[in-house]
């Protein structure tokens, strides 16, 4: 979503059920791979990403690290400008900080529950943004309170600043205080338009014009010649998962009505077993290389700049396959530089 269109990024999500320490031999094969970006979850309870994040950076030499996301209301602004300054000065232009509101259950089980979690994210972003660049900053926001808060040493160039958002509102957000968009799996090329749309809302409101929009797509191959059935049936039912906080996604594709009827029907587990092509082909990248090279294509004509491929939960072997199956050829559709 920027003035001009460059090819798109490829990145690929260390997902943090994979060992911490295979991180960097992980990072060095993605690199080797031809991907551009590596993203990491902060998720609670598994292991930290700004630390994941240095390990991935100085085991490699181009490959951007992005974070997505650190929950706005477990990071001071100021101790998150000092992390971020560090990687920054370390390895320039390589580091994708992501902030987003967090699991609510979650941040209600270790006491971080904001008033407003809108607020919250707003001001985390805005108050970050300001320290990196060198400002002397006061402010008293609901959520943010910063008393002539400085940072004394600063990066060269402030690192891009991404909101994970899943509603309207959280888009709008986005386009108004970031510089790109965090997407979850689940999102079809519906659900880009739609969440595009609330983004550009949001630039219009604070006069941006620049703004990357990242895609988590869920990605299984399998190798090429194979019919692609085993791959399509371990997404089904990685995807049966998310459902439960997916109604957004649903939504947007119109299929609520359908997908609670299956459910009632089957059980949810029986979802994975019933649920259409089509939903499988709008939810994830799936099954032959050349099916899942068609749903990659699809995100990106929807308005994705980036196109992150998340391995199913717990399967190594999935960099593999996108390495051998899935990377030649998209280097060879969109170019090999970013």
């Amino acid at each position: 979503m920027t003035s001009t269109q460059p090819r798109p990024a490829f990145g690929v999500i260390f997902h943090p059920t994979f060992p911490p320490e295979s991180i960097a031999a992980y990072a060095r094969k993605a690199e080797a791979a031809g991907f551009d970006e590596l993203w990491l979850w902060d998720d609670c309870f598994l292991p930290g990403a700004l630390t994941l994040a240095a390990l991935a950076l100085a085991a490699t030499t181009s490959l951007k690290v992005g974070i997505g996301l650190m929950p706005a209301t477990v990071y001071n602004p100021l101790f998150v400008a000092m992390e971020l300054t560090t990687l920054a000065r370390a390895f320039p232009g390589r580091i994708l900080p992501g902030f987003g509101h967090g699991v609510a259950a979650w941040m209600t089980q270790i006491g971080a529950a904001p008033t407003s979690s809108l607020k919250a994210l707003e001001e985390t972003v805005t108050a970050v943004r300001r320290l990196l660049s060198g400002e002397a900053v006061t402010f008293i926001g609901s959520e943010v309170h910063l008393d002539q808060v400085q940072m004394q040493t600063t990066p060269a160039a402030v690192p891009p600043l991404f909101v994970g958002a899943m509603r309207a509102k959280s888009f709008q957000l986005a386009g108004r205080v970031g510089d790109g968009t965090l997407l979850t799996g689940m999102s079809s090329p519906a659900y880009v338009g739609w969440a595009c749309e609330h983004i550009r809302a949001g630039m219009a409101q604070s006069g941006r014009t620049d703004h990357r929009v990242v895609v988590y797509v869920e990605t299984k191959v399998s190798a090429a010649g194979a019919d692609g059935a085993a791959a399509r049936a371990a997404a089904r039912r990685s995807l049966v998962e998310w459902w439960p906080w997916a109604d957004a996604h649903v939504n947007a594709l119109g299929i609520a009505a359908e997908v609670e009827a299956l459910a009632a029907a089957h059980g949810q587990a029986g979802v994975a077993e019933h649920m259409p092509d089509a939903w499988l082909d709008a939810f994830a990248a799936a099954g032959t290389p050349e099916q899942a090279l068609a749903a990659i294509a699809r995100l990106i004509a929807a308005g994705a700049d980036s196109i992150v491929l998340q391995p199913l939960k717990g399967d190594l072997a999935c960099l593999d396959e996108y390495a051998r199956d899935l990377m030649p050829s998209l280097r060879e559709r969109y170019g090999s530089t970013a």
